[in-house]
């Protein structure tokens, strides 16, 4: 994908996503920005010719409709979308309200999965463009505790674009998932982070530990966001961008880990597994 592309980026009022889309308009593309309040992008972008403010609430199919419209109107096309906006519901499983759970999920798959059903009719008709959702290494392995509910949703986003990307590539779509490690941005800050209230004695002094720990990490993670945002730019303007981008030296270490232990768990108990079917049957 060369030349100008017109991209739309959840979350772009804060974090990470301010970062893709100073990326994305360095490198001489459009961006439709959006966040849930469009005054948050213009506080953090300024006003600029290739810049779209939009409101955007990626939980609400609607919002995300009317997005993908507002961009096309006004640049022509849609290019790239990047599914950034998300948020932490963080806390031990048995503490967590099942609300809390579910709007985590709500936040961080259904929110891809509105904006990219939003965007895939536009896409289709072009018969091309590239959707990119940001994951989490916690969706390859969850190693932490408290990320139940975010690992869930991060493990649903990945099996739902790898799913997502044989279907739709017959029409010259394409799909990336970004699988960050740890970076320096404010997921972990109170505007994205939620802890679920302790509740369960048993669990009272690793909750303390814990939060301590979160907390001590926010500002403190190696990652640079304005580098990561770069390198999604330049992955995006290949002729095929990866499936997967392992984002930072955690990152890469933790998939060789991962793949290391399914390796190993699918050799364990192999005879076994191999011997499973129906008499006079072969696998």
């Amino acid at each position: 994908m060369n030349g100008r592309q017109v991209w739309l980026i959840t979350g772009a009022g804060r974090g990470m996503g301010v970062n893709f889309a100073r990326a994305a308009l360095a490198a001489g593309h459009a961006v439709v920005a959006t966040a849930r309040e469009a005054s948050s992008v213009q506080n953090a972008l300024g006003e600029q010719e290739r810049l779209l403010a939009v409101p955007l609430d990626v939980t609400d199919s609607s919002a995300a409709e009317a997005a993908v419209a507002a961009a096309v109107e006004h640049f022509g096309s849609l290019d790239v979308v990047v599914n950034n906006a998300g948020s932490f519901y963080a806390g031990f499983f048995e503490e967590m309200a099942p609300e809390d759970f579910r709007a985590q999920i709500e936040s961080t798959l259904f929110g891809p999965v509105n904006v990219t059903r939003a965007a895939l009719p536009q896409m289709r008709a072009q018969r091309s463009g590239l959707v990119i959702t940001i994951s989490s290494t916690a969706g390859i392995a969850s190693t932490a505790e408290f990320t139940t509910a975010y690992a869930a949703s991060k493990f649903g986003v990945e099996g739902f674009m790898e799913a997502l990307a044989g279907e739709v590539a017959p029409f010259g779509i394409r799909t990336m998932v970004v699988e960050p490690g740890f970076f320096r941005t404010e997921l972990l800050g109170a505007q994205s982070t939620r802890y679920a209230e302790p509740t369960i004695d048993d669990y009272a002094e690793r909750t303390v530990a814990t939060i301590a720990a979160w907390r001590s990490m926010d500002g403190q993670q190696v990652g640079d966001p304005a580098k990561l945002a770069e390198a999604v730019v330049k992955l995006a303007a290949l002729d095929v961008p990866p499936l997967r981008f392992p984002a930072g030296l955690d990152a890469v270490q933790l998939f060789e880990t991962k793949a290391r232990l399914l390796l190993e768990q699918a050799s364990a108990h192999r005879d076994m597994s191999s011997g499973l079917a129906h008499e006079g049957h072969t696998a």
